[in-house]
C-alpha cells in the first residue's frame, strides 16, 4: 500500500451529529455556556451523551486553556484533545483531524465545539488589527492601519484590476445568500435584496459595500465525528468524511499576489483524497466573510477558471434550484450568522443538513449526495490558512 493510501481518511469517519445554536445575541450567556449548549445539541442530534465522548476539539474561541478548560467545564473523560487554531477554517480542519485521530485509534467519538459573542462584545471588522498576537512582522504593517475590511477590499480591488470583475458581479453573491436566508427563521438578515440594493449600501472599504460584508453575531455550533462502527449503530443518516485538505498562504517573502487564496492547494488535495472533481459536487458551503472571499474560493477550488469567478456567480448561479452551484443555503455569514472569527463550523453544519435532506424544503438541493465545505482563516490579503472538506451521503 502506498503511503498516501495508508494515511487517507476517506471513509474512516462519519459526522453523526450537527447542531447550530439558534441565538444571534446572547448577553446573558457566557462563552463556556454557549460551547456547552452547542455540545449538548450535537450529541442529542447524534443520539449520544457526553459519556460517549473520548475526543474533544476546539480552537482559540474557547475560554481559558481551550480544550483543557472546556473539557473540565463539561466534565468530559478524554483520550485525545486538539486545539489547532487556523482562524476561520479551524473547525473545518478539526473534522479532518478528528477523522485522522479516529483512524489512528486515538478516539471513537470526537466532539467539536465553537462559540462566540462578538455581537455582545461590540467587535467588528472595522476596528484596527492588534499588533500583538505573535506575528513577527506585524510591527511593520501596523503603521499602514490594516483592518479586516480594508485588507479584503484590497483583494477585491486587485481582482477587479486583473480580471475585470465588477461590483455588480460581487453583489450577486449577497443576492444569492439573501434568497436562502429568507427561509431561515434564525437568520439575522432575512430580507431578499437586489444587486442595486447592494450597490446602494454605503462603501465600507472600497470597493466593498456594507452588504458585501458578513454580519456580526453571537452563537456557535458543534459536530460529532465518530468511527464507522459507531455511525452504523446510530439511527442517523450516514455522512461520510471522504476527503480533506489544508494549506496556508503567507507574504511569500514580499512577492505578494492578492488574486488567489490558499484554496489553490487545499482544494486539489481534498479532491485527490476523495477521488472526485469539482464537477461532482452538488452543494458548496463557502466561507463568506465578504463577497470577494466567496468569489476567490470558487475559482481556487476549481469550480471555474481563475478570473472567471465574476461571470460564474452572476445571474443567480449560486441560488438553490436556479444556479449551477447552490451555496450557503442557510444564508451563510453574509445573512445568517458569523458567531466568531473562526465560524467555519457553520459551513460543515449546513453541508450535513443538505446531505441528510434536512435543509429547508425551499433550498434543499435535489439528490444531494456530495457536498464541499471550505473556509479561510486569518486575512485573505496577507497570511491565512485554508481547509477543504468533502462529505458524502452514504
Amino acid at each position: 500500500m502506498r503511503e498516501s493510501e495508508a494515511m487517507s481518511i476517506n471513509g474512516k469517519a462519519y459526522i453523526a451529529g450537527a447542531w447550530e445554536h439558534p441565538t444571534r445575541k446572547a448577553p446573558d450567556l457566557s462563552l463556556a455556556q454557549l460551547h456547552a449548549e452547542c455540545a449538548a445539541g450535537a450529541l442529542a442530534d447524534a443520539g449520544l451523551t457526553k459519556d460517549d465522548v473520548d475526543g474533544y476539539f476546539c480552537a482559540g474561541d474557547a475560554p481559558g486553556l481551550g480544550p483543557l478548560a472546556m473539557a473540565d467545564y463539561m466534565n468530559l473523560r478524554l483520550r485525545h484533545l486538539d486545539s489547532t487554531d487556523l482562524g476561520g477554517c479551524s473547525y473545518i480542519a478539526h473534522v479532518a483531524h478528528a477523522a485522522a485521530a479516529i483512524a489512528a485509534g486515538k478516539c471513537r467519538v470526537a466532539l467539536i465545539t465553537l462559540a462566540g459573542r462578538p455581537r455582545s462584545e461590540g467587535s467588528s471588522g472595522t476596528a484596527p488589527r492588534p499588533a500583538a498576537g505573535g506575528v513577527p512582522d506585524a510591527a511593520w504593517e501596523m503603521p499602514f492601519g490594516p483592518v479586516t475590511t480594508n485588507v479584503y477590499g484590497m483583494c477585491a480591488m486587485r481582482h477587479m484590476h486583473e480580471y475585470g470583475t465588477t461590483s455588480e458581479q460581487l453583489a450577486w453573491i449577497k443576492v444569492a445568500a439573501s434568497h436562502h436566508a429568507q427561509h431561515n427563521p434564525h437568520a439575522m438578515l432575512r430580507e431578499v435584496v437586489t444587486v442595486q440594493d447592494v450597490l446602494d449600501s454605503p462603501i465600507i472599504a472600497d470597493p466593498l459595500h456594507r452588504l458585501d460584508c458578513c454580519v456580526v453575531s453571537d452563537g456557535g455550533g458543534a459536530l460529532v465525528v465518530v468511527a464507522p462502527e459507531v455511525a452504523r449503530a446510530l439511527a442517523r443518516p450516514l455522512v461520510k468524511v471522504r476527503g480533506a485538505g489544508e494549506a496556508m498562504k503567507g507574504q511569500d517573502g514580499g512577492a505578494v499576489d492578492l488574486t488567489y487564496s490558499a484554496a489553490r492547494w487545499s482544494g486539489p488535495a481534498a479532491f485527490a483524497e476523495a477521488g472526485l472533481t469539482p464537477a461532482d459536487i452538488k452543494y458548496a458551503s463557502l466561507y463568506d466573510s465578504f463577497t470577494i472571499t466567496v468569489l476567490m474560493q470558487i475559482e481556487d477550488l476549481g469550480f471555474c477558471a481563475k478570473g472567471q469567478g465574476g461571470r460564474f456567480v452572476a445571474d443567480g448561479n449560486l441560488i438553490s434550484g436556479v444556479g449551477r452551484l447552490p451555496f450557503n443555503t442557510d444564508g451563510g455569514g453574509l445573512c445568517n450568522n458569523h458567531p466568531a472569527n473562526r465560524g467555519g463550523i457553520t459551513k460543515v453544519i449546513e453541508a450535513v443538513r443538505q446531505l441528510r435532506g434536512e435543509a429547508h424544503p425551499a433550498v434543499q438541493v435535489k439528490h444531494c449526495d456530495l457536498a464541499l465545505a471550505h473556509g479561510t482563516g486569518g486575512l485573505l490579503g496577507s497570511r491565512h490558512g485554508a481547509a477543504t472538506l468533502i462529505l458524502e451521503r452514504e
